[in-house]
């Protein structure tokens, strides 16, 4: 296992050291915990994946599934 240093605000420094004592493990394992819920979310969906270009792209309905012009001929 690595080691990693850092730097922690005094007030989430005492929060993890109160959540720590209250699980009884270390504050070593409250980061870890807390690291590996954070980085278990990125890219966790395809909506996550393509996050930053919700939005980007003009003139389109809202909802090709449902827009009746956009399912004439389907099924035929």
């Amino acid at each position: 296992m690595e080691s990693m240093s850092i730097k922690l605000p005094r007030a989430l420094s005492a929060k993890v050291s109160r959540l720590a004592k209250r699980r009884n493990v270390s504050r070593t394992e409250i980061v870890r915990d807390a690291l590996e819920s954070y980085t278990a979310e990125e890219g966790s969906s395809a909506g996550s994946a393509v996050s930053d270009l919700k939005g980007c792209l003009e003139g389109l309905p809202r909802d090709l599934s449902t827009n009746p012009r956009h399912l004439k001929g389907y099924g035929e």
